[in-house]
C-alpha cells in the first residue's frame, strides 16, 4: 500500500510509524544528523501535489533551520526521496564539495536545472553514500565551516 493511502490529509502519522514505513538504518542516520547535529526539529506537512504520478503526494517531514528548508523527505516503502534545495549564495560552496560526493550525487547536481533562486536536489535515497552526500550539502545550508562537515 503507498504511503498517501495509508496516512490521508486527515491522519497523521507518529514520527515510529514514518520510520517504520521507511524501515532503513539510513534514513534514522539522516534523520539523527539533522535534529542533534544541526539541532533542527522535524515537522510533519500534507502535500496534494500531484506532479510526477503523485510521488510526491501524502504526508511528508520538513527539516528547517532559522526559517530555511534544509530538506525534506518523502517517505516510500523501504526508502526515501528527499528534496534538499541549494540557494544561490551556496552555489559556489557546493560546487566544492560535489566533487567529493558519490556519482550518483554529481551526475544528480549538473542534471538539476538551476534558476536565479539556486538549486532543488531531487533525491532517491537508497543507500548510506546518499545519505553521507546529503549531510556534506545540508551543512553548508546550514551555515556550517568545511570543519564541521562529517
Amino acid at each position: 500500500m503507498d504511503w498517501d493511502e495509508l496516512f490521508d490529509s486527515a491522519n497523521e502519522p507518529s514520527d515510529s510509524q514514518v520510520k517504520k514505513f521507511i524501515g532503513t538504518s539510513f534514513f534514522d542516520d539522516l534523520d539523527n544528523y539533522l535534529t542533534q547535529d544541526c539541532k533542527v526539529k522535524s515537522k510533519l506537512s500534507y502535500s496534494d501535489c500531484a506532479m510526477d504520478n503523485g510521488i510526491w503526494k501524502g504526508w511528508n517531514v520538513k527539516y528547517k533551520k532559522s526559517g530555511k528548508s534544509l530538506c525534506t523527505i518523502y517517505p516510500k516503502q523501504g526508502y526515501f526521496l528527499a528534496l534538499l534545495p541549494i540557494g544561490f549564495r551556496e552555489m559556489g560552496e557546493a560546487e566544492v564539495v560535489i566533487p567529493t560526493c558519490s556519482p550518483y550525487t554529481q551526475s544528480l547536481f549538473k542534471e538539476s536545472a538551476s534558476s536565479h533562486h539556486g538549486k532543488s536536489l531531487a533525491f532517491d535515497v537508497q543507500n548510506i553514500s546518499i545519505v553521507n552526500d546529503m549531510k556534506k550539502l545540508i551543512s553548508i545550508r546550514a551555515g556550517f565551516s568545511n570543519a564541521k562537515q562529517k
